[in-house]
């Protein structure tokens, strides 16, 4: 049977970001063109017919963001008939992680202004792209019970208590403090350095921590279970 086809392959991506001082974020775009023109949306756009997935993803970031990122992975495939009112396009979606505090913000090309939001103070966004973001922050939140993903939203010497607000962020809910570090600890690939905290007020600086990537890809070459 003969099948007439006029599909289009188009990427978004969700961008994560954190910081001590605004928690969990994620960047957004505002359009510059018709549809939604105006209005807030995940970066993302047309694969070129001689581009991989990834290396289409990698393009529309940064034009549009100013953004290049170095943990991206592949989220899902939303093609619902009626998402984009122009055509008939499947978006293959990305999510990654990113320091915000790294990376000068540039909206280029389809996008008039690029910003991080807070996960919790988001503008109504275009398309399905509310969508797209839940279940990328759902992915998000189950990846970092049982692979330590999280460390690329550090910097990399942090206190402890920088680590125990990320993942309290990110899963937006309480956590054991006293047993959430019981329980990283134990794995051995979080190193205690002999450096300080810088504190503004008062009260004893603690030691900072690094991840030590070596040592959890050869404890995971072990068979290590990471579960928090």
């Amino acid at each position: 049977m003969s099948t007439n086809q006029n599909i289009k392959v188009a990427v978004d991506a969700v961008v994560f970001g954190y910081t001590s001082r605004e928690g969990l974020s994620v960047l957004l775009i505002k359009r510059n063109i018709d549809p939604f023109k105006g209005s807030w949306a995940l970066p993302g756009g047309l694969v070129g017919n001689q581009e991989t997935l990834e290396d289409a993803v990698q393009r529309e970031l940064s034009e549009e963001t100013g953004v290049n990122i170095n943990y991206l992975e592949q989220l899902y495939s939303f093609g619902q008939q009626g998402r984009d009112p122009r055509n008939r396009v499947i978006s293959i979606t990305y999510y990654g992680l990113v320091k915000p505090d790294g990376f000068e913000l540039k909206a280029n090309t389809d996008a008039a202004d690029v910003k991080w939001f807070n996960i919790k103070k988001l503008p109504k966004l275009a398309f399905d792209h509310q969508a797209i973001l839940q279940v990328a922050r759902t992915r998000l939140q189950n990846k970092m019970q049982y692979e330590p993903v999280g460390f690329e939203l550090l910097e990399e010497k942090f206190p402890f208590s920088e680590l125990e607000k990320l993942y309290m962020a990110v899963l937006d809910r309480h956590i054991d403090r006293r047993n959430f570090k019981k329980k990283v600890s134990k794995f051995g690939f979080l190193e205690e350095t002999n450096e300080k905290q810088l504190l503004d007020g008062a009260g004893r600086p603690g030691n900072l921590y690094r991840f030590n990537e070596q040592k959890y890809f050869e404890l995971k070459e072990q068979g290590i279970s990471f579960e928090i």
